[in-house]
């Protein structure tokens, strides 16, 4: 697993006011790279250093879902969870977490997260959205006991295990089970979720703050309704999902019927209601279309993703954070980011084709915050 980087990034934005704020970025090395913030690294802060002297920050953004998972079994990732939660978050109330620490636990775990989409087929039932029959497998579960779980609970074949870590490379292994006997082949503890016909078309819904986008990305084909022979098939989800994939999960029929696109105000109620459910600002949602009732369908939630497609991703993440902050000035609250802000819904912006992204060079970083350097 890629480690965190040890450091936070730490310029002072520009614009109305932001010269007197701090902006504190968090992210591994990885993430960094993927999302262009390279334009950042030479102002970054060793978090190996008190982070007191190198504050006080105004907002910190970051992504520490790799250390929350791993504090469960490796100390120094606790003591690093510690430290800043509890020796500097604790210490400094008036800073702002994007996005809260409780709320990105709550999507780290895959049971949580399939109970928070569960809550959707009757908040959201006027919106014709849903999300397919899921059923928790605890660890210890024998086989008899699982098969008829799934009867009790009412899931058809076939069906997707997942993980019920939703991080980390491994969470991204996911297998099709087409039969009673092939549910052998699962490695509690793990989620079970009906398999929808969708046309092998997912839809990645972005969210920063009140903005978001759908972007369409392939998905795995169609297969018949109920139980068979067929052996289960193991894949990732992340390379079948790739804009570029040519998995053999994602050929199509070609007199198949495309099934048609998201409603765009079903969407920004979906958003709105997740991000009111959730207390979060960064996060992204995978939706499919069945291809039978043309329900609006959610199958998983992501904390902050990688907003691959996103159009103008960093303007908007630096206009939600110039937002926060006034919100949070004018209130003079003592609440985290995501659950001090008004959760509103905006029109959907479709990206089809080659994914584009802002890229940000130094120049343009430089341009976008004014830098206080510290010793």
């Amino acid at each position: 697993m890629d480690r965190p980087s040890v450091r936070v990034c730490g310029p002072s934005a520009a614009g109305v006011r932001m010269s007197e704020r701090r902006v504190g970025c968090w992210l591994s090395d990885k993430k960094r790279r993927r999302m262009n913030l390279d334009a950042f690294i030479r102002f970054c802060i060793d978090l190996t250093q008190p982070l007191g002297p190198q504050g006080p920050f105004d907002i910190i953004l970051h992504k520490l879902s790799d250390v929350i998972v791993e504090a469960e079994h490796d100390s120094q990732s606790q003591q690093l969870l510690d430290n800043f939660q509890v020796i500097y978050v604790s210490a400094h109330p008036d800073t702002v977490l994007l996005d809260p620490l409780p709320a990105m636990a709550k999507l780290l775990d895959r049971f949580i997260s399939g109970r928070i989409m569960s809550q959707l087929n009757s908040s959201l039932r006027d919106w014709r959205i849903c999300s397919p029959p899921c059923l928790e497998v605890h660890s210890g579960s024998d086989l008899s006991s699982i098969q008829q779980a799934v009867i009790r609970q009412g899931l058809t074949f076939p069906l997707i295990c997942k993980t019920r870590v939703a991080h980390g490379s491994y969470s991204h292994e996911m297998c099709l089970l087409f039969s009673a006997a092939s549910l052998a082949d699962i490695h509690p503890p793990c989620v079970l979720q009906s398999f929808v016909n969708h046309g092998a078309v997912l839809y990645k819904v972005f969210v920063v703050g009140d903005k978001h986008c759908c972007v369409e990305r392939p998905s795995i084909k169609n297969f018949p309704s109920g139980p068979c022979d067929r052996k289960t098939i193991f894949f990732n989800s992340q390379k079948v999902s790739k804009p570029e994939s040519n998995s053999n999960l994602t050929s199509v029929d070609e007199h198949m019927v495309d099934p048609p696109s998201p409603s765009s105000d079903a969407v920004a109620a979906l958003v709105k209601e997740l991000r009111a459910q959730l207390g979060m600002a960064l996060f992204g949602v995978d939706v499919i279309v069945n291809i039978g009732t043309h329900a609006l369908t959610v199958i998983d939630i992501n904390i902050f993703p990688g907003y691959e497609g996103m159009p103008q991703f960093f303007s908007s993440l630096l206009s939600h954070i110039q937002s926060v902050l006034d919100k949070h000035a004018a209130a003079g609250s003592h609440t985290t980011g995501g659950s001090s802000e008004e959760t509103v819904g905006t029109e959907t912006q479709s990206e089809h084709g080659e994914a584009r992204r802002d890229n940000w060079t130094k120049n343009q970083c430089n341009q976008q915050f004014s830098i206080s350097k510290r010793s």
